[in-house]
């Protein structure tokens, strides 16, 4: 299995973080994307995923959290971090209209200055919107935006299918694991084409509420993308091997990542 969003850079795994992907090969997930939010934790990523070849891979981008300090110096970083081949994404990049923490004309022209580096590397996207549609979905429609997907997808019928018809895959976390505010979803996944889907921890945030033992401090982990995938099979009618299988060759082939590195990586990990 895939996890196409992992922010293995986060302070929670600090002390322990080959600990945790241990766990996460143990648990059958051979790849992960250590996702990005700034462009120091782009570097950082990309170091961790230097770290542990074919196993991890790095996104580099701004998340519009931080599109306030977005300037011309972070473009030419970003160009520098994107030109390696373990950053397989330009992200995690998008707007967020439900915090403001930066201004939304700032988030915009960040975003728009990364689309336009991802088209120029040719590198996917990966996604952050949140209570910004229709207006995220018409700027994906305007610069053309095909390669990315939607992480965290947490939204209604309308936006899922506006994100469908522009082409975009969808990032699946452990809020579909959420009876309070993610029943929704268990619906609306099986709107999803099998080729679009693709699962994702979001960890440490999201740890799916029905896990049991809940992890100590609550932490998610790329260990339990499984049972993310489990329900996700229930909800569709699908074997779970099915889904793994499924979305792992959606991963691979958005990004770019070749099966036989992985395959290998898993075959020294003392921990496959």
């Amino acid at each position: 299995m895939i996890d196409v969003g992992a922010n293995l850079t986060h302070a929670a795994f600090r002390d322990d973080a080959d600990e945790v992907i241990a766990r996460a090969r143990q648990a059958g997930v051979s790849t992960m994307i250590v996702t990005s939010t700034t462009v120091d934790e782009s570097a950082k990523a990309l170091a961790l995923a230097e770290s542990h070849p074919g196993t991890l891979f790095a996104t580099a981008g701004v998340h519009p959290h931080h599109a306030r300090d977005c300037g011309p110096d972070s473009i030419i970083k970003l160009k520098d971090l994107l030109s390696d081949r373990r950053v397989v994404a330009l992200g995690e990049c998008g707007l967020d209209f439900n915090r403001n923490y930066s201004p939304r004309p700032d988030q915009e022209n960040c975003f728009i200055a990364q689309l336009e580096l991802a088209s120029h590397f040719k590198k996917p996207l990966f996604l952050h919107s949140r209570d910004a549609h229709p207006r995220f979905a018409q700027v994906l429609k305007h610069h053309q935006v095909k390669n990315a997907v939607a992480h965290c997808f947490t939204g209604d019928k309308e936006e899922l299918h506006a994100y469908l018809d522009l082409g975009l895959y969808i990032g699946i976390t452990g809020w579909i694991c959420d009876e309070r505010r993610g029943r929704h979803l268990l619906e609306l996944v099986r709107e999803i084409p099998r080729d679009r889907l693709l699962l994702e921890t979001d960890s440490p945030y999201l740890t799916p509420r029905d896990l049991r033992p809940q992890p100590r401090g609550r932490r998610n982990e790329p260990a339990f993308l499984p049972h993310i995938a489990q329900t996700v099979a229930r909800a569709v009618g699908r074997p779970v091997a099915d889904v793994a299988a499924e979305t792992s060759r959606n991963a691979r082939t958005l990004f770019a990542i070749d099966e036989s590195r992985s395959s290998a990586a898993a075959k020294r990990s003392p921990a496959a």
